[in-house]
């Protein structure tokens, strides 16, 4: 499973020859220190879990630690969050099962758990600075699959819509999915954040019809845009965060 994106094109020489389809732009942004935040997703080998609750629990994870109260004003956290914030908005998803996952379950951050998913986020990390009982885990080498196709979305549930166009292997869909949903969050007032915290952060991800989609990417709706760091060209449009609050602001 891998994952390296960040939320708008990004970033400079040296990413490989100028014809490379993963060759971005350098702004700004690259400037700054670099972090990631790390999810690791528990993926054993007798029961991996199914990809679209893997793929939502990674979403709110990312929610669950923007929304920790270590996150936020004098948190421990709150430092690294702004130091990664103000960069690229990197994420990686690497997997563990076993020991792996309980030297990973050792480690200070959250595990946010789904119907058969468990996945734990750690406070972002510089790019080269990870912990090493995190940096030995597989970043590529599982894919996951739907038993059967999730049923619709229930009223009113924010829902992050992912591309039909894009061929994604499940941690960097998670990864983006993620980026959705931190879309979002950074979207709503406070007093829409504090509704969405309290009620647990519900949300699904799906992927949208090819009309809907068309819709979706011109409604004004928070709109991911890959870097190009890994998989899919730069620029390409890969999730839209339809929260209903947002919605609302959009139309």
């Amino acid at each position: 499973m891998s994952s390296d994106e960040t939320t708008a094109p990004a970033a400079g020489p040296g990413d490989g020859p100028e014809d490379s389809p993963f060759r971005h732009e350098r702004t700004a942004r690259d400037e700054a220190p670099q972090f990631v935040l790390p999810l690791v997703a528990r993926i054993e080998r007798a029961g991996p879990p199914a990809r679209t609750d893997a793929l939502e629990t990674a979403a709110r994870a990312v929610l669950v630690l923007l929304g920790d109260e270590r996150s936020l004003g004098d948190g421990v956290w709150a430092q690294a969050v702004r130091d990664w914030q103000d960069a690229r908005i990197r994420k990686v998803v690497r997997r563990a099962r076993g020991a792996e996952w309980r030297r990973a379950e050792a480690l200070e951050g959250i595990t946010v758990t789904g119907g058969t998913a468990e996945v734990r986020v750690f406070p972002p990390v510089p790019l080269d600075g990870w912990p090493k009982d995190l940096a030995r885990l597989q970043v590529s080498g599982t894919d996951l699959d739907d038993p059967e196709p999730p049923a619709a979305p229930g009223p009113g549930t924010p829902v992050l819509w992912l591309s039909p166009d894009l061929e994604m292997s499940a941690g960097k869909a998670m990864a983006q999915a993620g980026h959705g949903a931190q879309l979002a969050w950074w979207e709503l007032s406070d007093r829409d954040r504090a509704e969405w915290r309290g009620a647990g952060y519900p949300l699904a991800v799906r992927t949208a019809a090819p009309e809907r989609w068309a819709r979706l990417v011109a409604s004004g709706l928070p709109l991911v845009r890959d870097a190009g760091f890994t998989e899919i060209a730069p620029g390409s449009c890969t999730v839209v965060a339809d929260h209903p609050a947002l919605r609302r602001v959009a139309s």
